[in-house]
């Protein structure tokens, strides 16, 4: 590892507040060559009451437009590090069904970029880290080598984030389960069994059981029955 590049992963790891992180993060993006950093932590708790921290560096008139248009309810980016922490590229096929924000952030000069998430299953926290900038789009190569560094501090802002929040809000999270274990366990709801759930998701019953004893675990439950139970209970389905 570069000297620079463990240097600052012990100031990150040192900084007690996410005002104190950020900076040290932006030195990061500007020496790998990203002229723009900006993180956003959130929760995928739907009963949390508290908003979602946004900090950047980007243009002031596209931030502006940005929360005007309420984009992040419709960032694509957003919406994958909700569901999975593997890093996403940002690409105008991503954003084939948010043309208006892939435009702009091209006039604004977040040409090229990607977004690395960590995702908190016992609070529902998500923290995302986003580096852009206007020339070069990403090689392979850079996401090998900075992809560490990138998941550590994702989960150091979750860390830090879940400090700054009433100790209730992170007492009323719901488990976070993916996709796919939704929609095995909303057939299951219904009375499907695994034979049949595998039949209709293109799955095989040994994938289909694996989901359902994932969630039993997710849900602190003894079985399948009772999963269906408690999730109706918490408002999952």
């Amino acid at each position: 590892m570069e000297m620079w590049k463990e240097s600052q992963l012990k100031q990150l790891t040192f900084a007690r507040e996410i005002d104190v992180a950020y900076p040290i993060l932006l030195r990061f993006a500007e020496n790998i060559g990203f002229s723009f950093c900006a993180i956003y932590l959130t929760s995928n708790n739907r009963n949390a009451d508290f908003n979602a921290l946004q900090i950047n560096n980007y243009p002031k008139q596209f931030s502006q437009q940005y929360e005007k248009e309420r984009y992040s309810k419709v960032d694509p980016a957003i919406a994958h590090c909700n569901h999975s922490m593997l890093p996403i590229v940002w690409s105008e096929n991503l954003f084939s069904s948010t043309p208006k924000l892939w435009q702009a952030q091209q006039e604004y000069g977040l040409r090229h970029g990607w977004s690395q998430s960590f995702l908190h299953e016992e609070s529902g926290l998500c923290s995302i880290i986003s580096l852009a900038r206007e020339h070069g789009p990403l090689s392979p190569l850079e996401l090998y080598e900075h992809f560490g560094y990138m998941f550590y501090a994702t989960t150091h802002l979750s860390e830090l984030f879940a400090k700054t929040l009433p100790k209730a809000a992170l007492k009323s999270a719901q488990p976070h389960l993916s996709p796919r274990e939704l929609e095995v366990l909303k057939l299951s709801s219904v009375g499907k069994t695994a034979y049949e759930i595998s039949r209709i998701l293109f799955l095989s019953e040994r994938t289909v059981n694996y989901h359902v004893q994932n969630v039993i675990l997710k849900l602190n439950v003894c079985n399948k029955i009772s999963a269906v139970i408690a999730a109706a209970r918490i408002g999952i389905i």
